[in-house]
């Protein structure tokens, strides 16, 4: 069927037009929205709402995350807030994050992880209003524990929307936040390991001594006498998305990066569209993975602008992935989408992905595993 442009306030153009024709079985296949009678248009739009709520969605409040394991526990903060009568959003994904980033999820979210290779540990994390599409973010934030509350405070009491390492800690302290060693003696002991095995594996590229046999420091080779480009697998992310029982939409993303980084790197996690992004209006969107090569694709906006487009949550998430996969085949990516109804999917390449979520009136967090896709 041929595919109507999409028509403001409605979202999904193709699957209302279904609807009215199976409540109208004798319009016409040709037979466009502007021809149709009011009482037939409304009866479309009623048939879409419904169709749009009976997916897999739970119901709302909803809150959905990256990975299971150690980070169910951010997806039954997040829900749990939610449970208040004045709790937001924001307030909602704030609260998993925190608990995240306190509990040092898998090691790779919060304090005393990931250390470069100075063996210092920093942070980066965003949060996005779904409703004003504002954002708050901060990037390689070192000394402060709670990245994704300092990034809420960039989008509450600044005008931008990205602050970022020395400067991100010197907002911090000005707005009342502790600062404090982020080293531990598992990740100090993490770095002295990685030195001693000749500082592999790291991100260096085209420079000398060959930073496949030595540790730095390093010196940038000649343009003819180049070095290959390595996969690293130390990349899990906590991204989250949160839904209120009015609709109101957040999405937030907190991580301590890629071990042994070269000392000031971002990654994808603090980048609007890339960690994950938030649309009250569609849904939103939450990413991990290679965040050097994600954030070069924006995926999570790609997943949305798909979503608004027509496109399933699972099918918006497969074809962001794709998107990356046919340049980085070997990219290691994981995707969740959600629309605004709670209706969720999600795509993986590289690896075997998991994503928990939790709505409505479900009593406990449940965890979905995702097999990587199929480049096409």
């Amino acid at each position: 069927r041929r595919r109507l442009p999409e028509t403001v306030g409605f979202g999904r153009s193709y699957k209302i037009r279904h609807s009215i024709l199976q409540i109208c079985p004798s319009t016409s296949s040709s037979t466009t929205l502007s021809t149709m009678t009011p009482v037939a248009l409304v009866l479309g739009i009623f048939s879409f709402s419904a169709f749009a709520q009976a997916g897999n969605t739970p119901g709302l409040p909803f809150v959905i995350n990256t990975w299971g394991g150690d980070f169910t526990a951010a997806t039954d903060a997040a829900f749990n807030s939610l449970q208040k009568s004045k709790t937001s959003a924001i307030d909602a994904v704030e609260a998993g994050g925190l608990t995240c980033e306190r509990n040092q999820c898998d090691g790779s979210v919060g304090f005393g992880g990931s250390p470069d290779e100075n063996c210092e540990t920093t942070l980066d994390a965003m949060i996005m209003d779904g409703d004003s599409m504002n954002t708050g973010a901060v990037a390689a934030l070192r000394r402060v524990k709670d990245a994704i509350s300092v990034a809420r405070h960039v989008l509450e009491y600044t005008s931008h929307s990205l602050l970022a390492g020395d400067q991100a800690t010197q907002f911090a302290i000005e707005n009342g936040f502790k600062t404090t060693n982020l080293t531990t003696k598992a990740s100090a002991k993490k770095c002295k390991e990685w030195k001693a095995s000749k500082c592999q594996p790291n991100y260096r590229l085209n420079v000398s001594p060959n930073p496949e046999h030595f540790c730095g420091p390093y010196r940038p080779l000649a343009k003819n006498k180049q070095t290959q480009q390595k996969t690293q697998s130390s990349h899990d992310t906590l991204s989250l998305i949160a839904i209120t029982k009015d609709g109101s939409l957040a999405a937030g993303t907190t991580t301590n990066g890629a071990s042994h980084k070269i000392p000031g790197r971002v990654g994808d996690g603090p980048i609007v569209g890339s960690g994950s992004y938030a649309d009250s209006s569609i849904g939103g969107c939450g990413a991990t993975g290679d965040g050097d090569i994600m954030l070069r694709f924006l995926p999570c906006y790609q997943a949305l602008d798909s979503l608004s487009r027509g496109l399933s949550p699972k099918e918006a998430a497969e074809d962001a992935v794709l998107r990356m996969v046919r340049k980085y085949s070997d990219l290691k990516s994981g995707i969740v989408v959600v629309d605004r109804y709670g209706n969720h999917g999600a795509a993986a390449s590289g690896w075997d992905f998991t994503y928990s979520y939790r709505g409505g009136k479900m009593k406990k967090t449940k965890v979905v595993k995702v097999k990587p896709v199929q480049e096409v």
